[in-house]
């Protein structure tokens, strides 16, 4: 595994040992990022399953500013902080050691909003759509984020969710990715304001 485009290409990276954790390979790594835009103004990336990190620090090599990586998993994380140290992103990367639920809730005491979202949850897990809806209840998500699913490719989501809009989905092999794009809901009382301003 490398880091295949931007600041830190070519870097190589570790990977976790073991056969629970299967990291992103290059060629969908490179496939992902050609459907979000190659290359990113800044805005914060969270890396949630991170694994090896693989996808955060593709994204922040590609111009994110930063990238808060979480992983439950001891050994992963110490793999994360290496592959960190190794693409130079040290000042710009967040790594914690949680479950997804528990490192939402923290998040979320920050109010942090982020831009890109990588959901690659072991291939069991397919309640990524609960998780999305977490991050929207949250307000946790910039308007047109893009969140970035990867999962078995037995598994569909669905095209439409509330609060998010399907904007690709691709196989390769056994693995599927699906890209989805935050469409920020107005409230009854933002549209009342907006009007009362206009009348003003």
């Amino acid at each position: 595994m490398r880091i295949i485009a931007g600041a830190a290409k070519g870097r190589a990276l570790k990977a976790v040992p073991g056969k629970n954790t299967r990291p992103t390979t290059d060629k969908v790594k490179e496939a992902i990022f050609s459907m979000i835009g190659p290359f990113f103004d800044g805005g914060i990336a969270l890396d949630l399953f991170a694994g090896t990190g693989g996808l955060g620090l593709e994204a922040w090599s590609r111009g994110a500013e930063k990238v808060i990586f979480v992983d439950r998993e001891k050994i992963s994380v110490d793999i994360i902080r290496q592959n960190v140290q190794t693409a130079g992103a040290d000042r710009d990367a967040e790594i914690y050691r949680n479950d997804a639920d528990r490192a939402l809730k923290a998040l979320a005491k920050r109010d942090i909003r982020f831009s890109i979202v990588f959901l690659d949850p072991p291939y069991k897990m397919t309640a990524m759509d609960e998780v999305m809806g977490e991050l929207a209840a949250k307000s946790m998500l910039e308007p047109d984020a893009v969140i970035v699913v990867e999962h078995d490719a037995s598994v569909a989501y669905p095209e439409e969710m509330r609060g998010f809009r399907q904007t690709r989905t691709a196989k390769y092999g056994d693995i599927a990715v699906t890209i989805y794009q935050y469409i920020e809901e107005t409230t009854e009382e933002d549209t009342n304001r907006s009007e009362s301003d206009v009348n003003e």
